[in-house]
């Protein structure tokens, strides 16, 4: 319990300290006349300072101080998230507009995943993710945003519940949330991250740390070319995976082949949602 108070104190500092930092930073942007889009993402800046040598003390003290917002966030997350019940993750781009095909869909998965009784995560943005919340949100369900914080197109959608809205400045603290407190995934078509959080999960599950939870690719016109490339290259040509490790996909294009995915699996174990 002195421990737990300990990391709460320093959960309080490092955020007030993130406060003023970003006070700070808004304050020279300004001053400066630059868009702060500009200034978060000067590259040349960015390669200046993590090439810069810089002295032990100041190694130490960044590092120090790192390891504790890095338990901070740890601390939060599990807090906030053992309480959830069993949820669905749903990943997808950022960038798709609420007339496109596929937030639609992700609307409606999600929405029929909250009446079927599991609760949705999702990255906590615009896009899919929006989606994935929005019908949730409508559904009734448990809705759960994960929100990290980037330069660009991030920022919480306004269907998260209020008291699972969670910020992160680490993706891989972020990454474990996603993959400890879920019990699926729903992977709808996205760009690099969605690959990441794809393969993460594929990862995890195939090395067996974490259970062999379904995997929902929605989009066969979208996820063909990948999973033609693995069959082609990763297990015919080169052998680099086991064909069975394709068994861990499902591939579907509506919102009634996902739940039927996920209720089969939980019958064939022998469970279901319990809120």
């Amino acid at each position: 319990m002195r421990f737990l108070n300990f990391i709460k104190e320093k959960v309080k500092v490092s955020k007030e300290i993130n406060e003023v930092r970003n006070k700070i930073r808004n304050k020279v942007a300004t001053q400066k006349n630059m868009r702060l889009e500009d200034f978060d993402n000067d590259e040349e800046k960015v390669l200046q300072d993590k090439l810069k040598r810089k002295t032990w003390n100041e190694i130490r003290t960044n590092d120090s101080w790192a390891i504790f917002k890095i338990m901070a966030e740890f601390v939060n997350g599990y807090e906030n998230m053992g309480r959830i019940g069993p949820c669905v993750s749903i990943f997808g781009s950022a960038r798709m507009k609420p007339e496109d095909k596929y937030y639609i869909l992700a609307e409606k998965i999600a929405y029929k995943i909250s009446k079927a009784g599991y609760g949705v995560i999702t990255g906590g943005g615009p896009g899919i993710m929006e989606a994935g919340n929005k019908g949730a949100h409508l559904g009734g369900g448990t809705s759960v945003g994960l929100n990290i914080v980037l330069p660009f197109e991030q920022h919480f959608n306004p269907y998260i519940d209020n008291d699972k809205n969670l910020n992160f400045d680490y993706f891989f603290v972020r990454k474990v949330m996603f993959v400890k407190y879920s019990q699926g995934f729903v992977v709808m078509p996205g760009g690099f991250g969605t690959m990441d959080e794809l393969f993460e999960a594929m990862t995890l599950i195939q090395t067996k740390k974490i259970g062999r939870f379904p995997i929902i690719l929605v989009g066969s016109s979208f996820w063909s070319g990948l999973i033609d490339w693995i069959k082609t290259v990763l297990i015919e040509k080169e052998h680099t995976v086991n064909p069975e490790d394709l068994n861990l996909l499902k591939i579907v294009d509506t919102e009634d082949q996902v739940v039927e995915v996920l209720d089969n699996f939980y019958k064939k174990y022998n469970l279901s949602p319990n809120f």
